[in-house]
């Protein structure tokens, strides 16, 4: 008989803990936390709005009560079993007053016999007591008073409870103690069924063949599993039967010229699908997955100390673009996969390559990784842990989270996009940055001795979690934490080995963002620059007076939770540019563009130490971060509502398949090592070109120069600085290091200079554009009326202007979405802004030092555009 599977997502109650069975509310249908059903009867105030966040505390704080009245399923000679995929914390559940389940995990799924206590025929009762987390905490800590319970960011109470640590605060997000069933429920009815599908694939070093190794595991009496391998289009490659011995069933599946899977960019996202059926019709189960070989190579360089990290897939090495992903709400259950799909399709349209999962959030969802798969996003996935010193020394806490991590590679391993697992977030920087380091000895390698030390997570992040990857999904690899290093110094620090979280620009020693190119580690996995979002989402949580609608009230400030942010957000604008306070959108717009300069800085210059083989110097940078929880100033590119920030385009320009990079530099020649007046100096503009394509491209290309006079916009020079050249695949190449087009050859005469760079392929086309501006922006003598021109033309907007123009953006109330924004504009060229939704009409412009408000649209169909 086939197995039936009843959902028991419907029908719940809540109530407050103590209260009596009168005050039950009914619950929106799991998955579902309090704080949503408390929203939904009104009960507390929208947290995310105003400082409600501050009123809404109590809720972590309490004991909280689902129920559910469910019909007894017709299940002679069966057995049953309730799923509890998760239960978010501490959670004790009864069925018709027996306690059946004792959880501490949010992250373990559940699975408990019912059977014999399931009434026949008749209704149960299945009730589930939620403890206050926060408090449940707060008793371990004390416990064990003798650890050093410390961390960044939230009560350090958050380090003994296995919940989502951003639940208790980041210098991102708020404090929202949740709790609930978060994930599904359902009851399952069985003679025998397939627990799991599971497969290791194989692909040989010619590319030319993939074996798939297939296992069912089986609980209760079976006698054969049929495996069947589908293509991608749908067509049935091959099906083994295979017999069931000790609850276990294999086949191996040959796949002959397989269609591999390669991140996007660089090949396609075929998905094959492996199904199981288990005696005839008894129960199935599918998945799909991706033939591809993926490693880390770490390997010694040319002419340069450490080692490589960089990523390969397929044998093509990889020069990740990516980002960070926290969280997308601080209420979990509000995601679905229409969500989770615009949040990713974001990404890949920002021609990026990798998601890291980070560490203080949770394992996603699977249709996060679905998703991912057919993208061709890759995953850096960390388990959860994060900023801090997790007490590994407890024996229930390390048994917790064995089956935890082991619950979480299982469910994941099928997937081709994920390449890496990694320990943890900043667990071993955090260790590092205490005096003493804890305890730490790199060259203690017994185990046991490092539950003795301050630093007992050492214990899961060099034990638990490696031998859980190894034991089942031996193929992805394995790294201790991020950042890690070497075991001498494994916070990262070394930067020449391991990846790097580059935090010395905002935090650390608030490096200028113009060092990004001196601040380059082997693979930087964070980094980032704050910048307020979007107008219309910070009016979403604004009173509806209009009395703090200003970038320093007190409601806006409360929706910035890094610590002297508006300090350092100060600190960078002071440093780089003019700005204004009001209107509020134009103090928006500026910190919006130095992000945008800050991280399209420290792309450009990272992607130029991708020289080829040996010389994958840098190899790889993840921005801190793509994403918010909730409407907030913040590190996000894009915020809570999907509104992208400047620093998005400015970034996806960067990561165009060929970019021309540039940076300016003043040399100083004194006469003799004594003077200090008689010093010529030279202003001088290096130049290099950056391919992801995986062919070279022939030329002959051309690299040409044209210098502006920024303030007139009178063209002062215009240049072939090289030609006859061609550009080598994968890699970056230096072009020029010349004295900078337009230059007088006064001391300061840099500052009136735009030099606009053009790639022309042989024909004279276009094959790339940068536009090179004097750097600090605060001192160039912008003209404030450029004469912008603008006109839509086949749904897109083309736009030129007289003089040079910094950082265009656009604002039209009819547009959708945007494919560019923050383009720079030079005299005698016009520029192509994709657009959806565009009609004629106004349109704000928005640019650095602008005193425009806007051009009037039309929409023509001719392609003069004059």
């Amino acid at each position: 008989m086939s197995k039936i599977t009843t959902s028991l997502c419907k029908g719940w109650s809540f109530r407050r803990a103590g209260e009596s069975i009168d005050h039950l509310r009914p619950a929106r249908a799991v998955p579902t936390e309090v704080f949503l059903d408390l929203l939904e009867h009104k009960l507390i105030p929208d947290p995310f709005v105003k400082k409600n966040e501050l009123d809404v505390q109590w809720v972590g704080e309490e004991d909280w009560v689902y129920s559910l009245n469910f019909a007894s399923p017709e299940a002679k000679g069966k057995t049953s079993e309730i799923v509890f995929e998760g239960l978010d914390t501490y959670a004790t559940v009864t069925l018709n007053g027996t306690e059946i389940l004792k959880s501490s995990n949010m992250f373990t799924p559940y699975r408990v016999d019912v059977t014999e206590l399931l009434k026949k025929g008749g209704e149960n009762n299945l009730t589930i007591l939620f403890e206050s987390a926060f408090l449940k905490g707060k008793k371990v800590k004390e416990q064990w008073p003798n650890f050093h319970w410390g961390c960044w960011n939230g009560d350090p109470s958050r380090l003994a409870v296995r919940k989502a640590q951003y639940h208790y605060g980041w210098d991102w997000g708020p404090t929202l103690l949740t709790c609930g069933p978060w994930k599904p429920i359902y009851l399952e009815t069985f003679t025998s069924r397939i627990d799991e599908l599971y497969f290791k694939v194989e692909v040989a070093v010619s590319l030319k063949k993939a074996t798939v190794f297939a296992t069912a595991d089986i609980v209760g009496w079976a006698k054969e599993v049929v495996f069947t391998l589908t293509s991608p289009d749908g067509k049935k490659i091959k099906s083994a039967k295979a017999d069931v011995e000790d609850g276990k069933a294999h086949a191996k599946i040959i796949v002959d010229d397989p269609e591999l899977w390669y991140p996007q960019g660089y090949g396609k996202q075929p998905l094959y699908k492996l199904s199981a059926v288990l005696d005839g019709d008894a129960d199935e189960a599918s998945k799909r997955l991706g033939l591809r070989r993926a490693r880390v190579v770490q390997r010694p360089l040319e002419d340069a100390p450490g080692l490589t990290f960089f990523f390969e897939v397929n044998d093509l090495p990889i020069w990740v673009a990516g980002s960070n992903w926290i969280p997308a709400d601080n209420f979990l259950t509000r995601l679905d996969e229409q969500k989770y799909r615009r949040w990713l399709e974001l990404v890949k349209e920002g021609r990026q390559v990798m998601v890291r999962v980070w560490g203080g959030g949770i394992p996603e969802h699977d249709c996060f990784y679905d998703i991912c798969d057919e993208l061709g996003l890759m995953v850096w996935q960390d388990f959860g842990f994060g900023c801090g010193n997790y007490p590994a020394m407890i024996p229930e806490f390390r048994e917790s989270v064995a089956l935890e991590a082991t619950a979480i590679v299982k469910r994941l391993r099928h997937h081709p996009s994920i390449v890496i697992y990694a320990g943890n977030n900043e667990d071993y920087s955090y260790m590092w940055s205490i005096e003493g380091h804890l305890g730490y000895n790199p060259n203690d390698k017994d185990p046991e001795n490092w539950l003795k030390t301050l630093f007992p997570a050492r214990y899961i992040y060099e034990k638990i979690l490696p031998e859980t990857v190894r034991t089942h999904s031996p193929n992805t690899e394995y790294h201790p934490g991020s950042p890690y290093g070497t075991p001498e110094r494994p916070d990262g620090g070394v930067m020449i080995v391991g990846d790097a979280h580059q935090w010395n620009v905002w935090h650390g020693t608030q490096e200028p963002y113009q060092n990004f190119d001196k601040l380059a580690g082997r693979f930087v996995s964070e980094f980032g620059m704050e910048a307020f979002p979007d107008i219309r989402t910070i009016d979403s949580y604004l009173p509806k007076d209009n009395t703090e609608r200003h970038p320093f009230s007190e409601t806006v400030e409360f929706h910035n939770k890094a610590d002297g942010a508006e300090r350092r957000i100060a600190l960078y604008l002071a440093e780089n540019m003019t700005f204004e306070h009001e209107p509020f959108e134009a103090y928006i717009y500026s910190t919006q563009l130095m992000q945008s300069e800050a991280l399209s800085t420290a792309y450009r210059a990272w992607r130029r130490n991708w020289k080829g083989t040996g010389k994958e110097f840098t190899s790889g940078a993840i921005v801190w971060q793509i994403n918010d929880c909730w409407p907030v100033t913040s590190w996000a590119i894009v915020d809570y509502y999907y509104r992208p920030k400047i620093a998005y385009y400015s970034i996806k320009r960067e990561l165009a398949p060929i970019v021309i990079g540039s940076k300016r530099a003043e040399v100083k020649t004194p006469r003799d090592k004594y003077t200090n007046v008689h010093i010529d100096i030279e202003h001088r503009l290096a130049v290099w070109i950056s391919s992801f394509l995986l062919e070279e491209k022939q030329g002959p290309y051309k690299l040409v120069a044209k210098a502006f006079d920024v303030g007139s916009g009178n063209l002062l020079e215009s240049t072939i600085l090289k030609e006859d050249f061609s550009i080598p695949a994968n890699s970056s190449t230096e072009l020029v290091d010349a004295t900078l087009p337009g230059w007088n050859g006064k001391r300061d005469g840099n500052l009136d200079v735009v030099v606009a760079l053009y790639l022309l392929d042989k024909d004279g086309r276009h094959v790339a554009r940068h536009v090179s501006w004097p750097d600090p922006l605060k001192y160039v003598k912008v003209s404030r009326r450029p004469g912008i021109g603008a006109l839509v033309w086949r749904g897109n907007v083309k736009v030129r202007a007289e003089k040079p123009v910094k950082g265009l953006v656009l604002v039209n109330p009819h547009a959708e979405k945007w494919e560019d924004q923050g383009v720079d504009l030079v005299p005698g060229e016009i520029v192509e802004i994709g657009g959806k939704g565009l009609t004629k009409g106004r349109v704000e412009c928005r640019f650095y030092g602008g005193g425009e408000t806007g051009v009037d649209l039309e929409c023509v169909e001719a392609e003069n555009f004059e």
